[in-house]
């Protein structure tokens, strides 16, 4: 059974699942191999993180030392992770995309002893900056044929491969075993586990400190608000554990609940192995989504004649059937009859390239458009929709498996506050529990603060920046915007986002970009318009929306030109925009928008990992570019 309490600690959650739930030799990561997923076993891998706390002791690391991590999802993270949360040490997980000088800072910052790499282009990456990290001493390829690279390296850093340490781990346990059993009871639920460094829309990334009580306090509220999940589940991993959302969300309940947890292996790979591993939970961000959605539509769509017919038909009844659903009311018998129908024809197809047997997906990390979200509930598939940060373990909140308000991001999850504060008052307009949930209930709109739970320790080595966040009465301020409605939380919008225009009008540029954003032909989309007349736009377009209109080779999109000034390409963007303005006030309409060929990149520093634009950054970039949308307007009037 799972049993969680205010003093468990992660490296108890497995071992848990093997006394209570699962037996030792039952499958609990699956990664592919030679063409097929093959099971790793819990045993396996509490042997291997065994290993790796053994190998630790026997090189001088103990509790509190800070090991790092640059490499994408697989086993090798679970093992190196495990194998450090049990001996007291901290996990800082690096986005692998991020720049060798953001890399070098983190490592500096938190003093990193040791780096697991996964790839020879991240391995590069780190021993260009490797010199530079006093503090760094082993770097630990997860692949062996290391030395291609590692040959042109002449500094003082130990290159230790993955397989060789196992090895020597394994030799060295029987001489550690002891001390690992008790490095790992002298944890405590409030050391910290990780530091997660914050992407940085603003200014150097931040390392939160979150302990062992955000973590599983996170997981065990969770639960509580979805209790549908059990440990026959399989959950596939694709969104970066690296980030707090895939941490927590998979890997952490995973080890909390026994489900079994499957790698994907690339986002490009991601169709094809949701039809071979069946996952029944996913994680997902919403642009994953949106291309599901818009590939399906257009299949739908295109088709033509008969087909075509049924497809609309289909998501009509689809579209009924989830409404009466909402409202808690029956189907009725025809309208049941014509969903079975409707299923049978249009939605299980759909459902077959998922894998077939979802029971939700789980998406956090932005803002889900509510057509998306409606898209989904027509054919089916359930889709919760969770909000919080990394400072934030991340949930705040999350949907009900039972009670699903599209637009909102769910109810309070157990044991923390979450409160709206007039962002010019600092009054708080309202404070609300899950113990005080109220489908009937609407507030006001303000800035989002928490406390409880939730809450991170603070920033490392930067109280300053801490006081900021995190205030005297222990409100941490998200920096969100937003409201509750029908008792849910709905966010409107970044505080840093919000733009004011000349007339001292307050416009939120996420509700605005997600009306956009339902033309298949917008890609991505940035708005201006802070101390202006008026709303302009920099709008990237789906490649494959211009590839099949235009006839377009990969040559177009590998123009060194930053825009694209075709008139046949403007008119067919704008005749979108034109439509979808009609949704907006009039204030909050695009007059003007040029459009960008290639897409805003976090290589590019034009967005975070976590996909949020770098507001600074593309405004500095673009500046001429977005002088000549105002000028052009002044020029036609």
């Amino acid at each position: 059974m799972i049993q969680l309490s205010e003093r468990t600690t992660i490296p108890q959650l497995l071992r848990n699942v093997v006394q209570h739930i699962k037996s030792p030799d039952s499958p609990f990561l699956m990664e592919k191999k030679n063409g097929i997923y093959k099971p790793i076993s819990f045993q396996q891998t509490l042997a291997n993180a065994d290993a790796f706390s053994a190998w630790f002791f026997a090189n001088g690391i103990i509790k509190g030392d800070r090991l790092g991590l640059i490499i994408e999802n697989c086993p090798e993270y679970i093992y190196y992770d495990q194998g450090l949360q049990q001996i007291g040490a901290i996990n800082v997980s690096i986005y692998p995309t991020l720049s060798e000088t953001e890399i070098e800072h983190i490592i500096n910052d938190a003093g990193i002893k040791s780096i697991l790499v996964g790839n020879p282009f991240l391995l590069r990456k780190v021993l260009k900056i490797a010199d530079h990290c006093p503090s760094l001493q082993f770097i630990i390829p997860i692949f062996n044929d290391h030395h291609k690279i590692s040959a042109h390296y002449s500094g003082s850093k130990k290159i230790l491969t993955f397989n060789d340490i196992q090895k020597e781990g394994a030799m060295l346990l029987p001489s550690f075993q002891d001390k690992i059993n008790e490095a790992r009871e002298m944890v405590q639920p409030e050391d910290v586990a990780s530091l997660i460094y914050t992407s940085g829309t603003t200014g150097t990334p931040k390392g939160a400190m979150l302990t062992h009580h955000n973590f599983v306090n996170n997981v065990k509220a969770c639960l509580e608000q979805i209790p549908v999940i059990n440990p026959d589940d399989v959950f596939l991993s694709f969104l970066p554990l690296s980030h707090v959302f895939e941490r927590t969300a998979t890997y952490h309940v995973c080890c909390a609940v026994g489900s079994t947890m499957a790698f994907s292996q690339s986002l490009e790979l991601l169709g094809k192995n949701m039809i071979e591993v069946q996952p029944t939970v996913m994680s997902v961000v919403p642009r994953l989504l949106e291309r599901i959605c818009e590939k399906a539509m257009k299949s739908g769509t295109n088709a033509g004649g008969f087909k075509s017919k049924i497809f609309l038909w289909a998501f009509e009844i689809g579209k009924k059937a989830r409404f009466q659903r909402e409202a808690g009311k029956s189907l009725g018998p025809l309208l049941s009859a014509q969903a079975l129908i409707a299923d049978k024809l249009v939605f299980s197809k759909i459902k077959e390239k998922t894998g077939g047997k979802l029971k939700f997906l789980l998406s956090g990390g932005a803002a889900l458009p509510i057509a998306v979200g409606e898209f989904f509930g027509n054919i089916g598939i359930k889709i919760l929709e969770g909000y919080g940060l990394t400072e934030t373990s991340p949930v705040m909140s999350v949907t009900e498996y039972h009670r699903q308000v599209i637009g909102t991001v769910g109810r309070i999850i157990p044991g923390i506050t979450v409160a709206i504060q007039n962002t010019d008052t600092k009054k708080i307009i309202t404070e609300q529990t899950h113990e005080s949930f109220d489908p009937n209930f609407e507030s006001e709109e303000g800035e989002i603060i928490v406390r409880g739970h939730c809450v991170m320790k603070g920033y490392w080595n930067n109280p300053k920046e801490t006081e900021i966040v995190i205030d005297e009465n222990g409100w941490f301020h998200t920096g969100d915007v937003g409201k509750f409605s029908n008792g849910n939380l709905k966010i409107t919008d970044r505080i840093k986002n919000i733009l004011i225009n000349s007339y001292g009008k307050n416009i939120y540029p996420t509700l605005i970009e997600n009306t956009y954003l339902k033309s298949p032909k917008i890609e991505q989309i940035f708005l201006i318009g802070d101390k202006r007349d008026y709303i302009t736009a920099i709008i990237v377009p789906s490649h494959d929306e211009l590839r099949d209109n235009f006839d377009l080779d990969e040559d177009f999109f590998n123009e060194p030109d930053h825009f694209i000034e075709e008139e046949r390409i403007v008119k067919w963007i704008k005749d979108d925009v034109r439509q979808l303005s009609n949704e907006l006030a009039k204030f909050e309409r695009i007059k003007n928008f040029c459009i960008k060929r290639h897409p805003f990149t976090i290589e590019s520093g034009e967005i975070t990992p976590t996909l949020k634009t770098k507001r600074r950054v593309i405004e500095a970039k673009y500046a001429e570019e977005i002088d000549e949308l105002y000028e052009e307007m002044v020029e036609a009037e």
